[in-house]
């Protein structure tokens, strides 16, 4: 925990334990010298003037260790008041702490608007918040695992504390204002009821789900998703082509993200380059010579992909292209057409 309250707390709680300490080792030497105690007995006498509990003194005392208990009994009443009021403090104001905390977190989260749900932190889950980090996409995890959650507040990431099963788990998350949800929970039974329930709250959505046996593939697209992901056969497929064309295959794991903002590839909306009411081409807006990107891939308004369309390809309304080139080539196409502003 990083707050400085909860710091000034436990430093203070240090420093009743020393004193507590300091308190016991004064008693039971005193005792010890005073009295001529053995140290159990030393040890008693102190434990019980301390703690006030009234038991029997081990032999009658002299003046001068009665004058030392009265001294003992007066500073333990002001040493260990002190240590339990510290403790007291500490207790509640870390649960208050957390209460509002998890509050300004929801509210955060209902702020949002066009953000990712990912339903399930373990491995893909992981892996693709970390994907999402990496191009500053803001998204909100939904985990039912306390100890998941625990490592996600000492991040500050935005979570959902709960089952995304259910549906006011999902509305906490934001649902109705996402733009994605993920589900990558291992069971594809608890998957596939997740984007049922997605896909019935938020119609526009896109649904992204992980599935671990293939007949759930057919299951999952019926029920909404958009996209389902089989990992394993995923990776079975990249490592069979490492085999069989590895050169190639290193080449494409090293485009994306190489690093924070360090884009190889870049999707862009036609919106964003140009007015679309009067239609150009792609040689019309010479992205290699203004920014050095190569065009590679286009998508028009149908959602159909052309690789390595031609130059004369035009850029109509609701297309996309998609440009490869070096990151400060991707960071100059940014900057030139403000693209990273509207992301």
């Amino acid at each position: 925990m990083n707050n400085p309250l909860i710091k000034l707390f436990r430093s203070k709680i240090y420093t009743a334990i020393i004193l507590l300490a300091i308190l016991l080792c004064i008693g039971v030497f005193g005792y010890r010298v005073i009295s001529g105690l053995s140290w159990i007995d030393s040890v008693y006498m102190t434990v019980i003037t301390i703690t006030t509990v009234g038991f029997g003194e081990v032999q009658p005392l002299g003046v001068p260790a009665k004058i030392f208990t009265i001294f003992l009994i007066l500073a333990s009443v002001v040493i260990v008041g002190y240590a339990i009021s510290i403790i007291t403090e500490y207790i509640l104001s870390r649960n208050n702490f957390e209460d509002i905390k998890q509050r300004k977190m929801q509210k955060e989260i209902e702020a949002m608007s066009g953000h990712i749900i990912i339903c399930g932190f373990g491995r893909n889950g992981k892996q693709a918040a970390k994907k999402l980090q990496d191009y500053g996409k803001p998204f909100v995890i939904i985990e039912r695992d306390k100890e998941i959650i625990e490592r996600l507040q000492e991040e500050e990431i935005p979570y959902v504390f709960g089952n995304a099963n259910e549906d006011e788990t999902l509305y906490e998350a934001g649902i109705e204002n996402a733009s994605t949800l993920i589900s990558a929970l291992p069971s594809d039974a608890d998957n596939l009821f997740v984007v049922l329930s997605a896909r019935q709250i938020n119609k526009k959505m896109t649904i992204i789900s992980r599935a671990s046996q293939e007949t759930s593939y057919n299951k999952l697209k019926l029920a909404g998703a958009n996209n389902v992901i089989l990992p394993d056969k995923i990776g079975g497929d990249h490592m069979a082509s490492l085999v069989v064309i590895p050169d190639l295959v290193e080449f494409i794991d090293n485009l994306g993200i190489v690093g924070e903002r360090n884009i190889n590839v870049e999707e862009v909306k036609v919106e964003q380059l140009y007015d679309t009411k009067n239609v150009k081409t792609i040689r019309d807006l010479d992205l290699r010579k203004k920014t050095g990107c190569t065009v590679i891939g286009f998508k028009d308004d149908n959602g159909d992909y052309i690789v390595n369309p031609e130059a004369d390809t035009k850029l109509v309304a609701d297309s996309k292209i998609i440009v490869l080139g070096r990151p400060e080539q991707i960071q100059r196409l940014n900057s030139m057409y403000n693209i990273e502003q509207e992301t």
